[in-house]
Protein backbone atom coordinates (compact mmCIF):
# COMPACT_ATOMS: atom_id res chain seq x y z
CA UNK A 1 0.00 0.00 0.00
CA UNK A 2 1.26 3.37 -1.25
CA UNK A 3 1.54 6.18 1.63
CA UNK A 4 -0.48 9.60 0.93
CA UNK A 5 1.81 12.45 0.13
CA UNK A 6 2.73 14.28 3.27
CA UNK A 7 1.44 18.05 2.95
CA UNK A 8 1.93 20.25 6.49
CA UNK A 9 -1.66 21.36 7.42
CA UNK A 10 -1.90 24.91 6.42
CA UNK A 11 -0.10 27.16 9.38
CA UNK A 12 2.19 24.22 10.45
CA UNK A 13 6.09 25.35 11.45
CA UNK A 14 8.10 24.23 8.61
CA UNK A 15 12.06 24.67 8.28
CA UNK A 16 14.67 23.46 6.03
CA UNK A 17 17.24 22.22 6.78
CA UNK A 18 20.52 21.46 4.96
CA UNK A 19 21.74 18.07 5.65
CA UNK A 20 25.43 18.99 6.00
CA UNK A 21 28.81 16.71 6.00
CA UNK A 22 28.59 17.51 9.82
CA UNK A 23 25.38 15.59 9.96
CA UNK A 24 26.57 12.37 8.18
CA UNK A 25 28.31 9.50 8.79
CA UNK A 26 30.63 7.29 6.80
CA UNK A 27 28.10 6.56 4.35
CA UNK A 28 26.60 9.98 3.65
CA UNK A 29 24.03 9.75 5.55
CA UNK A 30 22.36 11.27 8.53
CA UNK A 31 23.54 9.77 11.66
CA UNK A 32 20.51 9.36 13.92
CA UNK A 33 21.60 11.36 16.82
CA UNK A 34 22.22 14.54 14.75
CA UNK A 35 17.95 14.41 13.79
CA UNK A 36 17.09 15.18 17.79
CA UNK A 37 19.61 18.24 17.52
CA UNK A 38 17.85 19.44 14.70
CA UNK A 39 14.39 18.90 16.31
CA UNK A 40 15.22 20.80 19.54
CA UNK A 41 16.27 23.70 16.72
CA UNK A 42 13.12 23.33 14.83
CA UNK A 43 11.54 23.85 18.44
CA UNK A 44 13.13 26.74 19.41
CA UNK A 45 12.76 28.45 16.19
CA UNK A 46 9.07 27.38 16.83
CA UNK A 47 8.83 29.53 20.44
CA UNK A 48 10.49 32.38 18.80
CA UNK A 49 9.27 32.78 15.55
CA UNK A 50 5.80 31.00 15.58
CA UNK A 51 4.83 31.62 18.83
CA UNK A 52 7.01 34.99 19.55
CA UNK A 53 8.22 34.18 22.72
CA UNK A 54 11.75 34.55 23.33
CA UNK A 55 13.27 30.93 23.79
CA UNK A 56 16.48 32.12 24.68
CA UNK A 57 15.11 34.52 27.69
CA UNK A 58 12.76 31.58 28.61
CA UNK A 59 15.98 29.64 29.44
CA UNK A 60 18.79 32.40 30.23
CA UNK A 61 16.50 34.89 32.42
CA UNK A 62 13.69 33.16 33.55
CA UNK A 63 15.08 30.09 33.97
CA UNK A 64 12.78 27.43 32.45
CA UNK A 65 13.78 24.45 30.69
CA UNK A 66 12.16 22.21 28.03
CA UNK A 67 13.53 18.54 28.12
CA UNK A 68 12.74 16.02 25.72
CA UNK A 69 11.41 13.35 28.59
CA UNK A 70 10.10 10.82 25.97
CA UNK A 71 11.19 10.35 21.85
CA UNK A 72 10.42 7.64 19.62
CA UNK A 73 11.06 7.98 15.88
CA UNK A 74 10.20 6.05 12.78
CA UNK A 75 13.14 6.65 9.98
CA UNK A 76 11.86 5.81 6.82
CA UNK A 77 14.01 6.96 4.34
CA UNK A 78 17.49 8.29 5.05
CA UNK A 79 18.38 11.60 4.04
CA UNK A 80 21.97 12.36 2.46
CA UNK A 81 24.45 15.43 2.83
CA UNK A 82 23.47 17.90 0.23
CA UNK A 83 19.61 17.42 0.31
CA UNK A 84 17.74 19.76 2.06
CA UNK A 85 15.09 18.20 4.87
CA UNK A 86 11.99 19.86 5.65
CA UNK A 87 10.60 19.60 8.96
CA UNK A 88 7.19 20.43 10.41
CA UNK A 89 6.19 20.69 13.68
CA UNK A 90 2.39 19.51 14.99
CA UNK A 91 1.03 19.38 18.17
CA UNK A 92 -0.73 16.07 19.49
CA UNK A 93 -1.39 17.28 23.47
CA UNK A 94 -0.82 20.22 25.59
CA UNK A 95 -0.62 18.71 29.28
CA UNK A 96 -0.40 20.23 33.38
CA UNK A 97 3.38 21.10 32.09
CA UNK A 98 4.65 19.06 28.64
CA UNK A 99 3.68 19.11 25.11
CA UNK A 100 3.18 16.45 22.83
CA UNK A 101 4.67 17.02 19.70
CA UNK A 102 5.16 15.18 16.12
CA UNK A 103 7.62 16.29 13.68
CA UNK A 104 7.73 15.23 10.61
CA UNK A 105 10.88 15.33 8.05
CA UNK A 106 9.77 15.16 4.60
CA UNK A 107 11.25 15.98 0.81
CA UNK A 108 9.15 16.68 -2.05
CA UNK A 109 5.93 15.33 -0.20
CA UNK A 110 7.44 11.95 0.77
CA UNK A 111 7.56 11.58 4.45
CA UNK A 112 11.12 10.48 5.58
CA UNK A 113 11.10 10.30 9.30
CA UNK A 114 8.18 10.72 12.24
CA UNK A 115 9.31 11.95 15.45
CA UNK A 116 6.68 11.60 18.45
CA UNK A 117 7.90 13.46 21.64
CA UNK A 118 6.95 15.29 24.87
CA UNK A 119 8.27 17.99 26.29
CA UNK A 120 8.18 19.22 29.64
CA UNK A 121 8.28 22.45 31.07
CA UNK A 122 10.49 22.63 34.47
CA UNK A 123 12.08 25.08 36.92
CA UNK A 124 16.18 25.39 35.92
CA UNK A 125 16.19 26.29 39.84
CA UNK A 126 14.31 23.49 41.35
CA UNK A 127 14.81 20.97 38.77
CA UNK A 128 11.07 20.12 38.92
CA UNK A 129 8.14 20.13 36.51
CA UNK A 130 6.55 23.29 36.51
CA UNK A 131 2.77 24.17 35.04
CA UNK A 132 2.66 26.38 31.76
CA UNK A 133 1.78 29.19 32.53
CA UNK A 134 -1.56 30.41 31.45
CA UNK A 135 -0.17 33.14 28.44
CA UNK A 136 2.20 30.29 27.12
CA UNK A 137 -0.84 27.39 26.83
CA UNK A 138 -2.82 30.09 25.13
CA UNK A 139 -0.09 29.99 22.27
CA UNK A 140 0.12 26.58 21.83
CA UNK A 141 -3.64 26.24 22.11
CA UNK A 142 -4.08 28.72 19.44
CA UNK A 143 -1.32 26.98 16.97
CA UNK A 144 -3.13 23.68 17.97
CA UNK A 145 -6.08 24.93 17.11
CA UNK A 146 -5.12 26.70 13.85
CA UNK A 147 -3.17 23.50 12.85
CA UNK A 148 -5.32 21.02 13.95
CA UNK A 149 -3.95 17.61 15.84
CA UNK A 150 -1.09 15.80 14.01
CA UNK A 151 -2.34 13.01 11.86
CA UNK A 152 -1.07 9.47 12.48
Amino acid sequence: MKEEPFVPPPGAFTRTVAIRFSHCDPAGIVYFPNYFDMFNGLIEDWYTEQLGVDYSNLILNEHFGFPFVHIETDFKIPSRMGEHLDLTLLLTRIGRSSLSVVIVGHLAGIERLRARLVTAMMSLETQHAIELPPALRAKFEAYLKRTGPAPG
